[in-house]
Order: structure tokens, then sequence, then C-alpha cells
């Protein structure tokens, strides 16, 4: 998503700013982003669902739509689950320690109603969609992402559908393997609903589990797998994860704590485990050997992924039923608390959002026709929405071989991959593209097969995309979403062929609204929160219902917690951020967190965090502290630091202080740090 930055912190006369160690930077493995996801392979059903109407529910109180000044609905809805079209809105439930986490009302009138019944405008986004996009998406051909996934298995069965370190699985093998996972799982006893966490890097064995884990009517919970031992419990217990399949480079964290969590099952994979006989005993040589990348682990009763597989394959797996409204994923991101919360992605929110993005390609194929066997690049990390949905589920609704990237970091390595395969779809965030930019190997690559590149996760800068359009002849598309939206909401048009600087158009059935501060719509051009209403929209907070009411509108929008405006054309642009958020190549990292984990310290006093601009990551985030104890140092700081938080949320530069400013009651200002 694209994400303003904010101004450069001044130097202070009393302060010391240091930057803090080198090598505590961008340990995060691939830097991500949010984006997309996919529906029905079947031309035919894509064609169908385009040219259907969506058929909101009726509502007692219209709720507003438009970028005119008004105020939204005040009537409150129950909790009651709401579809447009075949898709929620924000499909809200009930609380429940083991169920779905409550969710503002979706209900609403029908368009033509609630734009009468309200005196306002037609939407100004319409008049400027693509001509071969539908203003709605229509009614859902799947209710579960898994018997879509099955569909484009069986649809494209002979062809490759992810490929890692040249091993290829094709999309009958990914639907075989993933049935394995699932029986696998289904012989420890899990009831339908369980979570099961991922803590894997972009490797084989991610779709495998993922798929095996949605067809057996699980839910997948996302781990990034350089989250320290802290980070990692936190995200274990509060989604209640029963079983967790981890590859050994990690297995050590999960050693630390998964005696406090209730994870029962644990499958361990390693490098090597798909990529055949001999190169697979290699890999895990190198890896375990020669590099050293798996501190030694020991956790009692655990599964090694080969085993479980062959167990699996010699069961009956039994494809769970599962419902639209069913939970698919708990995608974890921040809060303006700085706790991080599980969005409860339902089937029909994911399934909804590959839809809305499966139709909005349909114009980039305006201009390029679609490759008859389209590459796509998997660089960004599968446990991030933007990867999971553009790339891998998107990718399968197209039918698409998914080049995996293990390490993008590894600039030279991951050009030796490119020079592979014709590169076609090209997801990925401002610093990729700027590092690629500056290789001289990638600049010499055939970019005649290129369709789309698309930016998300944070603000893609104009001088990298005007550098990468000379480059490659292909603009750079911007789309904006979140983990709460699936994560698509807005997009540019891929026809356009010039670099906007701004979020584009809301995808079809997705409405934007700019709302002040008490919920009023403002017109267009003025700037105020994003808030975002569609099918896609998460249904809440996991067992946070309190988190919930406060980012979901009784209309039924997300506030975003960006600012913006639209203009008469009806395109969205950022420009400041409402929360104190810190966007770090388009991972969130929230001050209260740094805050909290800083103040730990027996040496620190008082401590704020905020993000200053870096060229590099967009973003990355600067402490500045009042010491308790005069000996403290930078340096103790740095390693405290490195020990407690993973890598992109490490401070870059800790600056020293004898006060920091306040308000009258105590609160420390932000601001006044960044003025």
């Amino acid at each position: 998503m694209a994400k303003a930055s904010k101004a450069p912190v001044k130097a202070s006369a009393k302060a010391v700013s240091k930057p803090a160690a080198a090598d505590d930077q961008g340990k995060a493995g691939a830097k991500a982003s949010t984006a997309s996801t996919g529906a029905r392979p079947a031309k035919a059903a894509l064609a169908a669902t385009a040219k259907a109407v969506a058929k909101p529910a009726a509502k007692a109180a219209p709720a507003k739509t438009s970028a005119t000044k008004t105020s939204p609905a005040k009537t409150p809805a129950k909790a009651s689950p709401t579809k447009t079209g075949a898709a929620k809105a924000a499909s809200p439930a009930k609380a429940a320690p083991t169920s779905k986490p409550a969710a503002a009302d979706t209900k609403r009138l029908p368009k033509a109603l609630t734009e009468l019944a309200a005196g306002l405008p037609e939407k100004p986004w319409l008049k400027s969609y693509p001509k071969n996009v539908p203003a709605e998406i229509g009614a859902l051909p799947y209710s579960s992402i898994g018997d879509f996934l099955v569909a484009a298995c069986k649809q494209f069965s002979a062809q490759p559908a992810f490929t890692c370190m040249d091993k290829s699985i094709s999309y009958a093998d990914v639907e075989q393997l993933s049935a394995a996972f699932g029986a696998y799982l289904q012989s420890k006893g899990l009831q339908k609903g369980a979570r099961v966490a991922i803590m894997m890097p972009n490797v084989l064995q991610y779709p495998v589990a993922m798929m095996g884990i949605l067809r057996a009517g699980y839910v997948v919970v996302n781990i990034n797998p350089l989250y320290t031992p802290r980070e990692l419990e936190h995200q274990l217990k509060d989604s209640g994860a029963q079983a967790i399949v981890i590859l050994e480079n990690f297995a050590n964290t999960l050693q630390a704590v998964v005696s406090r969590t209730a994870v029962k099952h644990v499958v361990v994979a390693a490098m090597g485990d798909m990529l055949g006989g001999l190169k697979g005993t290699i890999v895990n040589f190198v890896v375990r050997r020669v590099k050293k990348m798996v501190p030694a682990w020991s956790l009692p009763g655990h599964v090694k992924f080969n085993a479980a597989m062959k167990a699996g394959a010699g069961l009956g797996f039994k494809p769970a039923k599962v419902a639209a409204d069913d939970v698919a994923f708990l995608q974890y991101t921040g809060g303006t608390t700085g706790v991080s919360k599980g969005a409860t992605l339902l089937h029909s929110n994911v399934l909804s959002n590959v839809v809305q993005n499966a139709q909005w390609m349909e114009d980039a194929y305006t201009i390029k026709p679609k490759p008859a066997h389209p590459n796509f690049i998997c660089a960004l990390p599968l446990y991030h929405i933007f990867a999971l949905t553009v790339n891998a589920l998107m990718g399968m609704q197209q039918g698409a071989r998914n080049v995996l990237i293990p390490n993008p970091r590894d600039i030279p390595g991951f050009v030796k991959e490119l020079q592979k395969y014709p590169v076609h779809i090209f997801p990925g965030l401002n610093t990729l593209f700027n590092a690629l930019l500056n290789n001289e190997d990638f600049r010499k690559l055939d970019f005649k097969p290129l369709v789309l590149t698309l930016g998300g996760g944070m603000a893609v800068q104009k001088g990298v995309a005007e550098r990468w359009k000379a480059l490659t002849g292909c603009p750079v598309t911007e789309g904006y979403g979140l983990s709460e939206t699936s994560p698509v909401a807005t997009a540019n048009k891929f026809s356009s062929g010039d670099f906007t600087g701004t979020i584009g158009l809301p995808l079809p059935s997705t409405e934007i609204a700019i709302r002040d501060d008490d919920g009023n719509n403002l017109p267009l051009g003025e700037v105020g929160e994003i808030c975002i209403r569609g099918p896609q929209v998460m249904a809440g907070y996991w067992n946070r219902p309190d988190e919930t009411a406060k980012v979901m509108t009784k209309d039924g929008y997300f506030k975003s917690g960006d600012m913006g405006f639209m203009d008469e054309r009806g395109y969205t642009k950022i420009v400041d951020r409402k929360k104190d958020m810190i966007l770090v190549s388009g991972f969130n990292v929230y001050p209260n967190e740094l805050e909290e984990v800083v103040a730990m310290h027996p040496g620190v006093l008082e401590v704020a965090a905020i993000g200053v601009p870096d060229e590099h990551s967009g973003e990355v985030p600067k402490l500045f502290i009042v010491k308790k104890d005069p000996a403290l140092t930078v340096e103790a700081i740095t390693a405290f630091c490195r020990e407690n938080l993973t890598g992109y949320k490490r401070p870059k530069y800790i600056e020293f202080r004898t006060e920091l400013p306040k308000t009258p009651v105590g609160k420390i200002l932000r601001r006044a740090l960044r003025a």
C-alpha cells in the first residue's frame, strides 16, 4: 500500500544522535506489503462474475457512500452476517474465544436507493473506471478458498504452480500434496476451525501447508519467521494455535516459548525437503553445516515435514465442509495500542479480493495480451498479506507459475533466478525496485515479456518509478490496502501507462469515504481519514471486540488511519498517517510496542519512538531516551533491542535527552519530537 513519509527529524542542540549498528537493520528477510487475491480459475466463471450485479441487503437507515459533506448513518446495527453480492462487506460475529470476532454491521441499501435517500451524487471513481471492468463483482463462484484452489489445480493440472531453487511442482502436485498434509492434520484430532500456524519463508512447503490447512477446515495463522521469542509467544497465545509447521532454521525460537502456548503438534520442515533426493540432501547439508543457519534446537514430540506428508498420503483425506463466513486467515497486524492483533479474514473476504483483482487485471491485458503460461515473481514473503493474495492466490487464479525467492535481500542471487524465466508479473515495493535498479546484471535482463509491475507496501518514490519505466518499459502501478482489507482496496489503472503518485481508484464493490474526526463525509479535495467498505473488509479483530469497535463504523466502513483526499476523478492520494505508525519497507512498526520494550531496560527512565525518513526503507525507527542510569550507552540499547525486537522494528537512530516534551497531563508529545 502506498504510504506517505514524514518530514526529517531536525537535529537538537542538546541532543546527541547516533546511528545504531548497521547489522541491526534489515534482517527481516524480504520486506513486504499489502495487496490482492483470486477467485474462480475458469474463464467462463469469471466472465459470469464480472457481469453479475451485487445485491446488498437492505437496512433501515441509509449509509453515506460519497465524498460529499454528509454524516454517516447513525442507526446501530446488529452483528449479523451481511452479503454484498455473495460476499461479506465486513461479516461480523460475536466475540467468542474459539469463534469469530465482533465487528460492525455492514447492511446497506442498494446503490440507487442509498444515493436517492441521501441526496448524494454518483460515486466519482466510476467515471474513471476501465471500460472492461464492472462496478460490482457479483456473486462468488466458490464458497471456500479450498474449493477455489482445487478447481485451479484441476484446470491447470500439468502446468508448474510453484518453483523454488530450480525445483517445480505442478498444480496437480499441489492438490495431491496439500491433501496429504491436510489428512495428517486431521489425523491429530484437530476440530474444524482450529488455528494452525505457518512460520516459514518462501519455500515450496508454504503453499502446500497453506492449502492443506484450508482444505482440512482449519485457520491459517501466518507468522514472520524472524520474530523473536517474545513476539512469537504473543501471536501463538493470542491466536490459540494448536499446531505449527515451521522451518528448522527457526525451531530454536519456538523451543523457547512452546511450553507456554496451546501448541500440541509441531511439524518441522527443512529447506531441502521438497527439492528431491540428492539435491535436497546437499541443500540441507549446506544450510546446516556450511552456512550454519540452523541453531541447535529441541522440540520433543515434533514430526519432520516429510514424515507427516508420508503419513498423510496413506490416510484418506476428507475435505471439510467450509462456508463463506468461516474464518480462513488470522493475519496479524499492529494497532494504535501497539498490541499485535489478528485481522480475521473470512473465506468470503479473501475470495472477494481475488475476484476484484482478477477483474481489475483484465485492464492490463488490453495493453499486452496475457501470456499462455504467466510467471509471477514472488520475492515478497508469503506470510505477508500482499504476497499471500497477489502472488499465491492470484497467481493460482491466473494459472501462473510463482517463482519463489527465499531471500530477496541477496540481490545477485535474486537476479540469477530472474535470468532463468521470462518475467511477466512482478509485485514488489519501492526498496526492492530501487535495489534491483542499482544492480548491473539486473539492467541486462530482457524486459520485453514484462506485463505488470505492481507496487505496494509503501509509497513508490517518483524517481524510482521513472527509472523503472525507463529501463523496463513497464510503469509501476501502485495499489493500496491493509491486512484488514484482504488486502487490496484501491489500485491505479494498468492501462494508464503513467505513474500517478496516487493510490488509484476503489476496486469493484469497494467504496472509499473521506471523513473528518466526527465521522462526516468530506467534499472532494478535502483531507480526512480514508475509510473503506467492501466485501474484502475483515470480520474484525480476533477476540478483540473493543479494538474492532474502534476501527469499524456503524455503517460498515473500516477506518484505515491514513489521511488523504479524493480528487474529482475519484483518485485518492495519501498525504499523512493519522496513526503514529512507522512504515519500514512495507512493515508496520508501532511506537507503543517499541517504547514498551525499551522501557523494560533498567537503565531507561523514559522513551519515545518516532519514524524518520530513510532512502532505503521509506522510514526507520528513532528512539529518544531519558537515562535512569547515567552510564547507559547506545550500544547497550542496541543489544537489548536485538534480543527483543525483530530486525525491521529495531531503531536505526538512538538519541539521549535530558527530558521529553509532554502535554499538561504528562503524555509524551511525539509530534514535538518530529518538529
